[in-house]
C-alpha cells in the first residue's frame, strides 16, 4: 500500500481545484442549512496566500478551476473580484492553461450588471438553488431578516434570461417530502420559462440531513423512492451537467474512476475558509477532521498529513464508496503531524 505521503504528493499534479470561501455569513437562513455563520470576510492575509498559491502553481498546470462557495460569496463580492482580477493578471501568459471559475450562490443579488461583471473576470458557471413556487420556497429558503426570497431570485433569474452574460446557470430544485406534489407544475414552468435557452439547465437534489438544527423536521424524500421520483421528474426537464463545488465536473477527470469521485476525494481540490484553515469538504465544514492544514500568507500549505490521508483513501483501497463520499465512514485520529508543502522559491 502506498505510504500516507502519496496523498500529499497528489497535490502536486497538473490540475488544481480550489473552493474559495470569501465569506462565511449568509443573507439567508435556509432551513436545512448546517452552517454556523461564525466567520466573516476573508481577511487580507488569506486573500494574499491565495494569490501567491496560485501564482506558484500555475506554472505547472494544465487546468485551474475556482469555485466561490460561502456563506454567499456575493456578500464578499470585492473579495471575488480582487482574486479573480489577479488570477486572470497571472494566467495570462501562462500557454496551455486551461482557467474555469464557477459560483455556488443565493442569486439574491445577482443582478445582470454584476454578473456582467463577473463574466468578465472569468466565472462561467452559477448553481443557484430553487425549492418550488414562492409559497414553498419562502417557507425554507428564508432570509436572514425572515422574509421571503423567491420573487428577487425569479426576477434576477429572468432578467439573465433576458441579457447577453455568456456565463451558464445550474438550477439545482431542491426536493423534500414537502414539496414533491408542487414540483409538477413548478418543473413545467422552469422548462416553459429558461429551458428554451442553451444558457440554464436542471439539477434534481433530494436534501439530507446533514447536520443541521432543523435536521428532525425536514422530510427527505426516502431513499427507497428516490430514483423513481428522479426518474419521473426529470422526464418533465431536459437535466444538464450539475456543475459547482458538490458536484465538480471533470476538467481534470482522467477516467471513469476518477470522473465518479467526489471532488473531496481527489487529491488536487482544497476548500480555503474565510479564515484561512484548509479542507476537503463543503458539508463537513465544522468537523475537525475536516481542517486538514492552513494556507500561510506566502501561499506556501501547511498540510495535516494525517488528516489528509482518509479523505484520499479511496485511492488505496479501491473502495468506489470512499472515493463517492469520503466522509463517510471516515477514520478518526488525534494529534497528527503537520506537513508544510512550500513554495517554489523556498526549496532546494
Amino acid at each position: 500500500m502506498p505510504d500516507a505521503r502519496q496523498g500529499v504528493g497528489s497535490l502536486s499534479n497538473r490540475h488544481l481545484h480550489l473552493i474559495l470561501l470569501p465569506t462565511e455569513q449568509c443573507n439567508f437562513r435556509c432551513t436545512y442549512c448546517y452552517e454556523k455563520f461564525t466567520t466573516g470576510r476573508m481577511s487580507a492575509d488569506v486573500v494574499e496566500g491565495v494569490e501567491r498559491l496560485v501564482d506558484e502553481r500555475s506554472a505547472g498546470l494544465r487546468s485551474l478551476r475556482i469555485s466561490w462557495f460561502g456563506g454567499e460569496p456575493l456578500l464578499a463580492l470585492p473579495v471575488v473580484e480582487e482574486i479573480s482580477e489577479h488570477i486572470l493578471r497571472s494566467t495570462a501568459t501562462r500557454a496551455g492553461l486551461a482557467y474555469t471559475a464557477d459560483m455556488t450562490t443565493n442569486a439574491h443579488t445577482l443582478d445582470v450588471a454584476t454578473a456582467e461583471r463577473l463574466a468578465a473576470l472569468g466565472i462561467q458557471q452559477y448553481q443557484i438553488s430553487l425549492d418550488g413556487p414562492a409559497e414553498i420556497h419562502d417557507l425554507t429558503r428564508v432570509r436572514a431578516d425572515g422574509k421571503g426570497s423567491f420573487a428577487r431570485i425569479w426576477q434576477n433569474l429572468t432578467d439573465f434570461r433576458d441579457s447577453t452574460v455568456r456565463s451558464q446557470v445550474v438550477l439545482r430544485v431542491h426536493l423534500t417530502a414537502d414539496n414533491l406534489p408542487a414540483m409538477p407544475e413548478f418543473l413545467v414552468r422552469i422548462r416553459e420559462t429558461f429551458l428554451n435557452d442553451r444558457r440554464f439547465s436542471v439539477a434534481l437534489k433530494p436534501i439530507e440531513h446533514l447536520g443541521g438544527p432543523n435536521d428532525e423536521s425536514i422530510g427527505i424524500v426516502p431513499e427507497a423512492r428516490r430514483s423513481r421520483v428522479l426518474a419521473e421528474l426529470s422526464a418533465l426537464v431536459c437535466p444538464g451537467e450539475p456543475g459547482g463545488p458538490e458536484t465538480p465536473e471533470g476538467a481534470a477527470a482522467v477516467n471513469e474512476q476518477e470522473r465518479a469521485a467526489c471532488y473531496a476525494a481527489r487529491g488536487d481540490s482544497l476548500v480555503i475558509r474565510a479564515d484561512g484553515s484548509v479542507g476537503k469538504c463543503t458539508v463537513a465544514l465544522t468537523d475537525p477532521a475536516n481542517t486538514i492544514g492552513r494556507l500561510r500568507p506566502d501561499g506556501s500549505l501547511d498540510i495535516d498529513n494525517t488528516r489528509l490521508r482518509p479523505w484520499l483513501r479511496g485511492w488505496f483501497t479501491g473502495d468506489a464508496e470512499a472515493l463517492a463520499c469520503p466522509y463517510r465512514g471516515m477514520p478518526r485520529r488525534d494529534d497528527p503531524p503537520l506537513l508544510h508543502i512550500a513554495r517554489r522559491d523556498e526549496r532546494s
